[in-house]
Protein backbone atom coordinates (compact mmCIF):
# COMPACT_ATOMS: atom_id res chain seq x y z
CA UNK A 1 0.00 0.00 0.00
CA UNK A 2 2.92 2.12 1.00
CA UNK A 3 4.01 1.58 -2.77
CA UNK A 4 1.15 2.60 -4.80
CA UNK A 5 0.57 5.57 -2.25
CA UNK A 6 4.21 6.60 -3.37
CA UNK A 7 3.21 5.99 -6.91
CA UNK A 8 -0.14 7.55 -6.53
CA UNK A 9 1.38 10.98 -5.16
CA UNK A 10 4.32 10.78 -8.06
CA UNK A 11 1.77 10.93 -10.81
CA UNK A 12 -0.31 13.17 -9.19
CA UNK A 13 2.65 15.63 -9.23
CA UNK A 14 3.82 15.35 -12.84
CA UNK A 15 0.22 15.78 -13.96
CA UNK A 16 -0.32 18.55 -12.40
CA UNK A 17 2.60 20.08 -13.36
CA UNK A 18 1.87 20.80 -16.85
CA UNK A 19 -0.31 24.14 -16.74
CA UNK A 20 -0.17 27.85 -17.52
CA UNK A 21 -2.37 31.18 -17.16
CA UNK A 22 -4.32 30.10 -19.78
CA UNK A 23 -5.81 26.65 -18.73
CA UNK A 24 -6.30 27.81 -15.42
CA UNK A 25 -8.89 29.99 -16.54
CA UNK A 26 -9.88 27.47 -18.80
CA UNK A 27 -10.19 24.48 -16.22
CA UNK A 28 -11.15 26.51 -13.57
CA UNK A 29 -14.29 26.62 -16.33
CA UNK A 30 -14.20 23.63 -17.20
CA UNK A 31 -14.29 21.36 -13.47
CA UNK A 32 -17.54 23.27 -12.97
CA UNK A 33 -21.01 21.64 -13.45
CA UNK A 34 -22.90 24.89 -14.71
CA UNK A 35 -20.88 25.44 -17.60
CA UNK A 36 -22.12 22.18 -18.70
CA UNK A 37 -25.67 23.15 -18.49
CA UNK A 38 -26.21 23.73 -22.28
CA UNK A 39 -24.91 20.30 -23.58
CA UNK A 40 -27.12 18.51 -20.64
CA UNK A 41 -29.88 20.09 -22.20
CA UNK A 42 -29.28 18.80 -25.17
CA UNK A 43 -29.17 15.42 -24.44
CA UNK A 44 -31.74 15.56 -22.21
CA UNK A 45 -33.92 16.93 -25.71
CA UNK A 46 -32.12 13.50 -27.61
CA UNK A 47 -33.72 11.60 -24.65
CA UNK A 48 -36.95 12.83 -25.43
CA UNK A 49 -36.74 12.88 -29.21
CA UNK A 50 -35.50 9.46 -28.75
CA UNK A 51 -37.52 7.15 -26.66
CA UNK A 52 -40.21 9.46 -26.06
CA UNK A 53 -42.57 8.19 -23.47
CA UNK A 54 -39.63 6.05 -22.17
CA UNK A 55 -38.07 9.46 -21.20
CA UNK A 56 -40.11 9.68 -18.44
CA UNK A 57 -38.58 7.09 -16.05
CA UNK A 58 -35.29 6.75 -18.11
CA UNK A 59 -34.13 10.95 -16.86
CA UNK A 60 -35.50 10.10 -13.18
CA UNK A 61 -33.19 6.91 -13.32
CA UNK A 62 -30.49 9.07 -14.76
CA UNK A 63 -31.06 11.52 -12.07
CA UNK A 64 -30.97 8.74 -9.39
CA UNK A 65 -27.82 7.83 -10.44
CA UNK A 66 -26.41 11.06 -10.10
CA UNK A 67 -27.60 10.98 -6.54
CA UNK A 68 -26.63 7.52 -5.33
CA UNK A 69 -23.21 7.77 -6.98
CA UNK A 70 -22.37 11.23 -5.53
CA UNK A 71 -23.55 10.45 -2.15
CA UNK A 72 -21.74 6.87 -1.80
CA UNK A 73 -18.61 8.65 -3.26
CA UNK A 74 -19.16 10.95 0.21
CA UNK A 75 -19.82 7.78 2.55
CA UNK A 76 -16.74 6.63 1.09
CA UNK A 77 -15.21 9.78 1.62
CA UNK A 78 -15.90 10.03 5.09
CA UNK A 79 -15.10 6.18 5.61
CA UNK A 80 -11.62 5.86 4.45
CA UNK A 81 -10.26 9.57 4.89
CA UNK A 82 -7.94 10.11 2.88
CA UNK A 83 -7.15 13.65 2.53
CA UNK A 84 -6.88 15.74 -0.41
CA UNK A 85 -3.45 16.69 -2.24
CA UNK A 86 -4.12 20.32 -1.27
CA UNK A 87 -5.37 19.09 2.36
CA UNK A 88 -1.76 16.92 2.51
CA UNK A 89 0.36 18.82 5.29
CA UNK A 90 3.17 17.74 2.40
CA UNK A 91 1.59 17.56 -0.83
CA UNK A 92 -0.43 20.91 -0.29
CA UNK A 93 2.53 23.03 -0.93
CA UNK A 94 3.44 21.32 -4.12
CA UNK A 95 0.49 21.27 -5.96
CA UNK A 96 -0.50 23.56 -8.23
CA UNK A 97 -4.24 25.02 -6.66
CA UNK A 98 -5.59 27.69 -8.50
CA UNK A 99 -9.21 26.94 -6.97
CA UNK A 100 -10.58 26.63 -3.71
CA UNK A 101 -8.82 23.58 -1.94
CA UNK A 102 -12.08 21.57 -1.73
CA UNK A 103 -13.49 18.95 1.04
CA UNK A 104 -11.04 17.46 3.40
CA UNK A 105 -11.28 14.16 2.03
CA UNK A 106 -10.86 12.93 -1.70
CA UNK A 107 -11.19 9.38 -2.10
CA UNK A 108 -12.80 8.51 -4.15
CA UNK A 109 -13.87 11.21 -6.49
CA UNK A 110 -17.23 12.35 -6.80
CA UNK A 111 -16.97 14.24 -10.55
CA UNK A 112 -15.46 10.92 -12.05
CA UNK A 113 -18.26 8.72 -10.64
CA UNK A 114 -20.51 10.75 -11.72
CA UNK A 115 -19.01 11.77 -15.36
CA UNK A 116 -18.71 7.88 -15.83
CA UNK A 117 -22.13 6.50 -14.56
CA UNK A 118 -24.07 9.29 -17.26
CA UNK A 119 -21.45 8.20 -19.59
CA UNK A 120 -21.87 4.88 -19.75
CA UNK A 121 -25.64 4.77 -19.17
CA UNK A 122 -25.86 7.30 -22.18
CA UNK A 123 -23.52 5.02 -24.11
CA UNK A 124 -25.64 1.82 -23.51
CA UNK A 125 -28.84 4.16 -24.27
CA UNK A 126 -27.45 5.83 -27.62
CA UNK A 127 -25.55 2.99 -29.09
CA UNK A 128 -23.59 4.87 -31.15
CA UNK A 129 -19.87 4.64 -31.45
CA UNK A 130 -19.23 8.63 -32.48
CA UNK A 131 -21.22 9.54 -29.41
CA UNK A 132 -19.89 7.33 -27.22
CA UNK A 133 -16.34 8.13 -28.14
CA UNK A 134 -17.61 11.72 -27.48
CA UNK A 135 -19.48 11.36 -23.91
CA UNK A 136 -16.37 8.93 -22.69
CA UNK A 137 -13.96 11.68 -23.84
CA UNK A 138 -15.63 14.55 -22.20
CA UNK A 139 -15.91 12.58 -18.63
CA UNK A 140 -12.35 12.03 -18.83
CA UNK A 141 -11.67 15.35 -19.57
CA UNK A 142 -13.75 16.34 -16.35
CA UNK A 143 -12.34 13.81 -14.33
CA UNK A 144 -8.63 15.52 -15.21
CA UNK A 145 -9.38 18.89 -14.46
CA UNK A 146 -9.29 17.40 -10.56
CA UNK A 147 -6.03 16.26 -10.86
CA UNK A 148 -5.16 19.44 -12.94
CA UNK A 149 -6.41 21.56 -9.86
CA UNK A 150 -4.69 19.51 -7.71
CA UNK A 151 -8.27 18.15 -6.04
CA UNK A 152 -7.54 14.54 -6.10
CA UNK A 153 -4.80 11.72 -6.74
CA UNK A 154 -5.18 9.43 -9.67
CA UNK A 155 -5.96 6.72 -7.79
CA UNK A 156 -9.44 8.67 -6.78
CA UNK A 157 -10.11 9.73 -10.38
CA UNK A 158 -9.69 5.72 -11.58
CA UNK A 159 -11.58 4.54 -8.62
CA UNK A 160 -13.79 6.78 -9.79
CA UNK A 161 -14.28 5.76 -12.72
CA UNK A 162 -14.25 1.99 -11.96
CA UNK A 163 -17.37 2.89 -9.58
CA UNK A 164 -19.25 4.90 -12.45
CA UNK A 165 -18.83 2.13 -15.17
CA UNK A 166 -20.53 -0.53 -12.60
CA UNK A 167 -23.03 2.15 -11.23
CA UNK A 168 -23.91 3.07 -15.02
CA UNK A 169 -24.29 -0.59 -15.90
CA UNK A 170 -26.53 -1.09 -13.04
CA UNK A 171 -28.93 1.79 -13.55
CA UNK A 172 -29.25 1.14 -17.61
CA UNK A 173 -30.31 -2.56 -16.37
CA UNK A 174 -32.53 -0.78 -14.39
CA UNK A 175 -34.04 1.05 -17.35
CA UNK A 176 -34.69 -2.52 -18.73
CA UNK A 177 -35.87 -4.41 -16.17
CA UNK A 178 -38.67 -0.80 -15.16
CA UNK A 179 -39.46 -1.27 -19.01
CA UNK A 180 -40.22 -4.76 -19.30
CA UNK A 181 -42.02 -5.12 -15.98
CA UNK A 182 -43.99 -1.82 -16.18
CA UNK A 183 -44.23 -0.38 -19.45
CA UNK A 184 -43.88 -3.18 -21.90
CA UNK A 185 -46.35 -1.88 -23.81
CA UNK A 186 -44.41 1.50 -24.67
CA UNK A 187 -42.57 2.03 -27.61
CA UNK A 188 -39.40 1.70 -28.59
CA UNK A 189 -37.82 -0.50 -26.73
CA UNK A 190 -34.72 0.27 -24.85
CA UNK A 191 -32.76 -2.26 -25.11
CA UNK A 192 -33.28 -2.23 -29.29
CA UNK A 193 -33.32 1.80 -29.76
CA UNK A 194 -30.29 3.92 -30.82
CA UNK A 195 -30.16 7.63 -31.57
CA UNK A 196 -30.04 8.78 -34.93
CA UNK A 197 -26.51 9.38 -36.82
CA UNK A 198 -27.59 13.29 -37.23
CA UNK A 199 -28.31 13.59 -33.73
CA UNK A 200 -24.86 12.05 -32.72
CA UNK A 201 -23.31 13.95 -34.98
CA UNK A 202 -25.29 17.11 -33.72
CA UNK A 203 -23.68 16.32 -30.14
CA UNK A 204 -20.36 15.84 -31.59
CA UNK A 205 -20.56 19.20 -33.09
CA UNK A 206 -21.83 20.52 -30.23
CA UNK A 207 -19.36 19.91 -27.98
CA UNK A 208 -16.28 20.92 -30.44
CA UNK A 209 -17.99 24.35 -31.23
CA UNK A 210 -19.09 24.75 -27.15
CA UNK A 211 -15.33 24.14 -26.11
CA UNK A 212 -13.72 25.87 -28.96
CA UNK A 213 -15.75 29.03 -28.22
CA UNK A 214 -14.57 29.17 -24.42
CA UNK A 215 -11.69 28.63 -25.58
CA UNK A 216 -11.17 31.24 -28.35
CA UNK A 217 -13.14 33.73 -25.60
CA UNK A 218 -10.67 33.16 -22.94
CA UNK A 219 -8.14 33.77 -25.44
CA UNK A 220 -9.24 37.11 -26.48
CA UNK A 221 -10.62 37.87 -22.69
CA UNK A 222 -6.60 37.53 -21.57
CA UNK A 223 -5.38 39.21 -24.52
CA UNK A 224 -7.46 42.36 -24.10
CA UNK A 225 -7.05 42.22 -19.76
CA UNK A 226 -10.64 41.38 -18.88
CA UNK A 227 -8.80 38.80 -16.99
CA UNK A 228 -5.43 39.13 -14.85
CA UNK A 229 -2.56 37.89 -15.93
Amino acid sequence: MEVIKQIDQSLLLFLNSFHNSFWDKAVTLFTSSEIWIPFYLLIVYVIIKTYKRNSIYILILIALSIVVSDQFSGLIKNSVQRLRPTHDPILGNLVHNIYNRGGLFGFFSGHAANTFTVAMILAKLFKDRLFSFVIFVWAIFVSYTRIYLGLHYPGDILTGWIWGILSGLAFYQLMVIVQQKYFKSTFPEISKTSISREDAMRLFLFVIIYVATILVTINRLTKYQFFGQ
